[in-house]
């Protein structure tokens, strides 16, 4: 990793072991294809969970895991600022936009899910190809499509898809993607989603 990761001391943190060992910490372990955007945006993931939710991070480059901890020991506020900061650097690791992670600090109704094709339908070699080739759709529009109507984010990642936004918009977002995994067209797809927005259940 990069030494840029390194230089960014942790706030606050003490220099005596035992006043750390009691603290609340999370570990996020981070994929090996998601070193090179953690080390580019570090700044934009570590300056939100330091300065707005008063929190301590560091990258440990030997267990390759994100360390989150709360200062203070006892802190209910602290222990729930903790869940968010996870969840938020969970959903960069998964590969959404920082901007986007971000609302999962911002607002308290927002989650992400997360499923595989396989779990739709059992798909191999082309089969499952082509099934998130349907996903995608050409140039990304049939994704991009699901993400504006059901004002939900939602990135494919091999076989593995996560999806972040409300409960209610992300079942609507999940019940458009597994018509595509099982084989449903586009265009019928689109239809629904323009039915259920037009009858406001988004």
């Amino acid at each position: 990793m990069s030494c840029r990761l390194k230089k960014i001391p942790l706030r606050k943190v003490q220099s005596t072991k035992s006043a750390s060992d009691n603290r609340e910490v999370r570990k996020v372990p981070v994929p090996s294809h998601r070193l090179t955007p953690l080390k580019e945006h570090w700044l934009k993931v570590y300056t939100p969970v330091v300065e707005h939710l008063r929190l301590d991070i560091r990258f440990n480059v030997k267990s390759r895991n994100v360390e989150i901890r709360n200062p203070v020991l006892d802190d209910e506020v602290g222990s729930q600022h903790l869940q968010k900061a996870a969840d938020f650097v969970k959903a960069f690791v998964y590969g959404f936009e920082v901007e986007d992670a971000l609302a999962l600090i911002r607002l308290d109704n927002l989650f992400v899910e997360s499923f595989e094709v396989k779990d739709v339908k059992t798909l191999k070699g082309d089969h499952l190809s082509r099934a998130i080739g349907r996903l995608a759709g050409k140039g990304g529009r049939t994704k991009f499509t699901i993400e504006n109507v059901t004002k939900t984010r939602i990135v494919l990642a091999d076989s593995k898809i996560h999806i972040l936004g409300s409960f209610q918009n992300i079942q609507v977002a999940m019940r458009a993607i597994c018509n595509l995994i099982l084989g449903s067209p586009p265009s019928k797809v689109y239809g629904q989603l323009q039915q259920l927005s037009k009858s406001k259940v988004l």
